[in-house]
Order: structure tokens, then C-alpha cells, then sequence
């Protein structure tokens, strides 16, 4: 396929469809750990939903990582800087590798004072506690994974990484109940096994990954000097990956927030918010195929100076968008009672559960317009856009709001559940009026200089 010639409505089916049956199983991922973990005590479930906070925050680096060296690779190549691209992509290795490590060292100290601030006490903390410990010695192949796809995804490329994500999720049905349960030689380890599952997967998946990116012909020929720390990439790298990682970081200090004002409330509240959001994330999918789509073409778009192209693949993709979270949205209203007793039997969880899956069914299309177009954004390398929407939507509009609502007002949890549609609809609403705002500049930018 060529990103910057072929259809447009084409390309985005090709890339997203492989894109998002990747994380689709990414998700089922997920849930196989919160339904193994649901088996083995509710201490263990509520550990993981404790643990799910802090554990985003090590995913929102990998993913702020990989998607800015998706967008400085793809420029490349749509600019024919073969070579160039090749550097890129043999300098975000190293990069990933030390923020890996730096994240592992951190996560490991800071870990007992965040679960202390969730209010979580006796097993559910201890046991959390033993599931990041573990995960966090596989924090550097975590986002490792980020960066080796981010070269293959530049290239047009998401079925390998969809690849990875099925025979992962396909491996983790096996090992999670073996790892937890003991067998074969194993001893029983408990919520312990889950993680060690986690990170023997995600070693197996780098090495898989690192095989791929060995055969794209751009990269040839590549040597190991080139894996030799330059400050001035790395530097671009942190530019372009750090905004993209604290917008995913606000994410997880989000869930951080409604977990805190949920626990005021009760402890089911948690435990169905973390239930019912592992559903939201399976209706959700088909936006992240749309927005690794925008990131690629944008990206590469941008960088061989084709602008219609780059509103054509925006306006596009958000119309697949809306049919398909129309979609999510009906099946979240309609089938939320028998998809929450999936997970549960416990009728307060599932109430819970209940009422934020059905302000969740209405609130689906607001993240199809926000993540869309700050992909975009990303693709035309302007990243930081995405830092200060992020820390708006996650942090400082819902701790005003879930206050507001749930305590001022009296509506307890129901105050999270529309606190969290509020920002998030707001949040849509002004990113899109910014990012066609930005697309007519760069366009009359363009114009003026063709003239």
C-alpha cells in the first residue's frame, strides 16, 4: 500500500481493521486477568482495580513513546528520507529502553504511597502490591513494544502487531489460570502469576516485533552504530513523545481521580466502575484501529506536503466513527445488565456497573472526536495540544466536577458517572473546533506559499 497515493477510504479500512482486531484481543487481554483474578478472591479483584491506575501509567508512556516515533518516522518516509528514517527508528530503541527502566525504578518506590491514597487496605493492597512489582520488571519491554511497532506502523503496516496481540491474548488464556492455580510443575502463585504472565509475553512479543522490523526495506542497510545515543534525536523523540505521553498519563491519573472519589462512596462502586469500563473498552476498539489510521496517514501525509489528504483521512475516519460508536452505544444501553453478570454476581456491583454503562453509551462518540483529532495533531507534529486537553479533561475539570455533583449535589456516584460525560463532551467539543482551526492555517499557509 502507499499512504500518500492509494484511496483514502481504502487505507483506512486496511490499516484500521488489522489495528483494531489487535487491541480488540488487547482488551479480551485484559479481562481474562480481571475474570481470572474475580476467581480467585474479590481481594484480588479489587487489587487489579487499584493496580489498573498505576499500571496505565507505565502503558501511557509506551504509548506516548510510540506514537511520537510513529509520527517523526512516518514524516520521514513520506518526505522519501529513507535514511533518515532508519536512524529515527534505531534511536527510539534505545530511548524506549531507559524509559522503561527509569519508569520500573519509580513505579517500584512509588507504588505503596499511591495505593495508600486509593485508601486501599489489607489484601486488596498487599496483593496489588505484588502484581506491579512484577509488572514493573517488565517495564522496559513494554515499551519497547511501543517503539519497534512505531516503525511498522510508519510503514503502513498493523497486522504485524495485530499478529502479536492475538497469539499474546491467546497465550495469556493458558498461563493465567496455570501461573495462578500451579500444574505441570508450577507452583500455585496467585495474583503473582498473572503478572509474571504478563511479562513473559511481552519479552516474547519484542522478539517477535524486532524480527518484523528487520525485514522493511527502508531500514536497509542498518548497523549497530546507529543504536548509539544522539542527543539530538533523542531529543526530537522526547518532544514529540512526551506531550503524547502525558495526555495518556492524564488518562490514568483520571481513572486515579474517579477511583479516589469512588472509594468515598463505596468500595462496589470501584470494583463496578472497573468492570463495567473493561466493557466500555471492548465497545471502544474500533476507535483505536481509526486513530493509528490518522496517525500514519496524517503522518506521512504531512511529510510529502499533501494537506487534502490529511482533511480527507480526519473527515473520513470520524464518519466511520459515529456509525460504529451509534453501534457500541445501542449495545452497552441494551445489554449492559447480562455483560456486567459476565464478571459478577454481586448485585451492587452490577447496579453500579449498570448506571455508568449507560452514560458511558451516550458519551462513545466524544472520544471518537477528541483521540481523532489529537492523532491528527500528532501526525502534523504538533503534539504539545494534546498535554493541555489531557490534564483539562482527566485532572482539573473532574475534580471540580465529581465534587460538584457528587457531594454539593448529593448524587454520590451518579455525580462521577455525568461528571465524567460532561468534561468529556466538552473536552470534544473545543478540540475540534482547535484542530480545524490548525488544518486552515497549515492549508492557507500552504496556499499563500504556492501562490
Amino acid at each position: 500500500m502507499n499512504l500518500t497515493t492509494d484511496p483514502i477510504p481504502k487505507l483506512i479500512r486496511q490499516l484500521a481493521i488489522p489495528a483494531a482486531t489487535g487491541f480488540f484481543f488487547s482488551t479480551m487481554y485484559n479481562i481474562v486477568d480481571t475474570f481470572y483474578a474475580g476467581k480467585l478472591s474479590s481481594a484480588a479483584l479489587e487489587a487489579l482495580g487499584y493496580s489498573f491506575a498505576v499500571f496505565f501509567i507505565l502503558m501511557a508512556v509506551a504509548s506516548g513513546v510510540g506514537q511520537g516515533s510513529t509520527a517523526l518516522i512516518s514524516n520521514l518516509l513520506g518526505s522519501k528520507n529513507t535514511e533518515g528514517a532508519r536512524l529515527m527508528s534505531q534511536q527510539t530503541i534505545g530511548f524506549g529502553l531507559l524509559a522503561g527502566l527509569i519508569i520500573a525504578v519509580l513505579g517500584w518506590f512509588s507504588c505503596p504511597f499511591l495505593f495508600k491514597q486509593l485508601r486501599a487496605t489489607g489484601d486488596a493492597y498487599e496483593l496489588g502490591l505484588v502484581y506491579m512489582n512484577y509488572i514493573l520488571l517488565g517495564s522496559p519491554f513494554f515499551i519497547l513494544q511501543g517503539v519497534l511497532n512505531a516503525s511498522l506502523q510508519s510503514s503502513g503496516d498493523t497486522t504485524s502487531f495485530r499478529n502479536f496481540l492475538i497469539a499474546g491474548f491467546i497465550a495469556n488464556l493458558i498461563l493465567d489460570p496455570w501461573f495462578m492455580f500451579g500444574g505441570l510443575g508450577i507452583p500455585p502463585m496467585g495474583i503473582k502469576g498473572v503478572a509474571i504472565a504478563t511479562t513473559v509475553i511481552q519479552v516474547c512479543g519484542c522478539i517477535y516485533l524486532w524480527v518484523k522490523i528487520q525485514k522493511l526495506e527502508w531500514r536497509h542497510p542498518s548497523c549497530w552504530s546507529e543504536l548509539k545515543p544522539r542527543i539530538e534525536k533523542w531529543k526530537e523523540i522526547f518532544e514529540q513523545g512526551f506531550p503524547a505521553s502525558v495526555n495518556m498519563l492524564t488518562v490514568a491519573l483520571g481513572i486515579y481521580v474517579i477511583n479516589w472519589f469512588l472509594s468515598g462512596f463505596s468500595k462496589e462502586s470501584v470494583a463496578g466502575y472497573i468492570v463495567a469500563t473493561r466493557i466500555e473498552q471492548i465497545v471502544l476498539v474500533p476507535t483505536i484501529g481509526f486513530n493509528i489510521a490518522i496517525l500514519s496517514l496524517v503522518g506521512q501525509n504531512n511529510g510529502a506536503g499533501r494537506l487534502d489528504r490529511v482533511r480527507e483521512s480526519w473527515s473520513v475516519s470520524m464518519s466511520y466513527g459515529f456509525v460504529t460508536m451509534l453501534i457500541g452505544g445501542i449495545i452497552l444501553f441494551f445489554l449492559k445488565d447480562p455483560l456486567m453478570r459476565i464478571f459478577t454476581n454481586d448485585s451492587e456491583i452490577i447496579s453500579h456497573g449498570k448506571n455508568y454503562l449507560v452514560v458511558a453509551s451516550i458519551t462513545l462518540f466524544a472520544y471518537v472526536v477528541l483521540f481523532q483529532t489529537v492523532f491528527m495533531l500528532q501526525g502534523l507534529k504538533r503534539p504539545a495540544y494534546a498535554l493541555w486537553i489531557g490534564l483539562y479533561r482527566q485532572i482539573i475539570a473532574p475534580i471540580s466536577a465529581f465534587w460538584f455533583l457528587g457531594y454539593h449535589l448529593g448524587w454520590r456516584e451518579s455525580g462521577v458517572w455525568w461528571g465524567v460525560f460532561g468534561v468529556t463532551w466538552s473536552a470534544a467539543l473545543f478540540t475540534l473546533w482547535y484542530g480545524g482551526r490548525i488544518l486552515k492555517k497549515l492549508e492557507a499557509s500552504k496556499f499563500q506559499e504556492a501562490k
